[in-house]
């Protein structure tokens, strides 16, 4: 039932990605070395369009010695042509794996780019149900029309080469352990986190959205939460997330992102115990403390309507 609605939501979601406003001239893609061997790149903390190629979301890379291992694919295969220039730039090393921290569109799209480049898929096995689903289908159509000339019928969903069914992997590449674990289900049934003990680096993907509002789409918030108390425990000294700028003092970053969701999870569930109507329980709500964070606008509504629908169905 949750993936059916979460189907829908991603489809809304599309579209209204699709109808961002132009942003300004295409985003580079520029390398940021955050400490020895691991490299980034940033997204605009912006929606998805045509004007910005869907760079919207941040890919990362470790220069092991035996070859790069990256760290999500970015939004269409122009991008991901362009990160391949960027290590190629820094190092001769080959591509051997990019793993990915979920399905969702803005992470995937230059996939097939790292497969033509020679490279390894890893992901996590939950996201098999979403990659054969309508609704990675209807996404990838939106976006053909939406994102074009960026994502067209060239463009096409790629399969992992090596799905994770355990909750966690160690990947060893020259000098470097990978550790691998599951997160989701979260923000996706397929969250991963990457941790390079070595340098201390953590990716987190969109479990930490830095910097901005959330996109909550189909999220099991709940668990989403408690992932994210997790990944403080663990704390961490340098954080890649999904969304936004890197971050040498993670612990603010990983709570505001659980705050918000807290806080939406409260406020809707209150209102759908009292069988409030969605819009009057909205516009009572205080949204004070989130409504100067980038893109409140844009995702705010939808992730509260969202939240609301997931609080009526759990029924707390």
């Amino acid at each position: 039932m949750i993936r059916r609605r979460g189907g829908l939501v991603a489809l809304v979601a599309a579209c209204l990605t699709g109808m961002a406003p132009a942003w300004g001239a295409e985003s580079p893609v520029r390398a940021v070395k955050v400490t020895e061997d691991v490299w980034f790149v940033q997204g605009e903390a912006a929606l998805g369009s045509a004007a910005n190629r869907n760079f919207i979301s941040n890919s990362g890379f470790v220069v092991t010695g035996d070859g790069v291992v990256v760290i999500d694919a970015l939004g269409s295969p122009a991008l991901a042509n362009d990160l391949i220039a960027e290590i190629r730039r820094i190092t001769p090393q080959p591509i051997r794996y990019v793993i990915l921290t979920h399905y969702h569109a803005d992470h995937i799209y230059g996939l097939q780019a790292f497969k033509a480049a020679g490279a390894s898929i890893v992901a996590h096995a939950a996201a098999r149900e979403y990659l054969s689903s309508d609704a990675a289908r209807l996404r990838l159509e939106a976006s053909r029309n939406e994102l074009s000339p960026w994502i067209d019928e060239g463009t096409r969903l790629v399969a992992a080469d090596r799905w994770l069914d355990q909750d966690e992997t160690t990947l060893r590449v020259g000098a470097h352990e990978f550790l691998i674990r599951r997160v989701g289900p979260a923000h996706t049934p397929e969250d991963l986190v990457i941790l390079v003990p070595r340098r201390g680096v953590m990716f987190t993907g969109d479990l930490v959205f830095r910097g901005r509002i959330p996109f909550v789409g189909q999220a099991d918030s709940r668990q989403w939460i408690a992932s994210l108390t997790r990944l403080i425990e663990w704390r961490p000294k340098l954080v890649i997330p999904g969304h936004g700028p890197a971050s040498t003092d993670p612990l603010p970053d990983l709570e505001l992102t659980r705050d918000y969701l807290a806080f939406l999870r409260n406020a809707m569930g209150e209102a759908a115990r009292n069988l409030d109507p969605f819009d009057e329980a909205y516009a009572k709500t205080d949204w004070s403390r989130f409504e100067r964070v980038p893109l409140f606008r844009a995702a705010n509504r939808m992730n509260a309507y969202n939240t609301y629908l997931l609080m009526e169905q759990q029924g707390r």
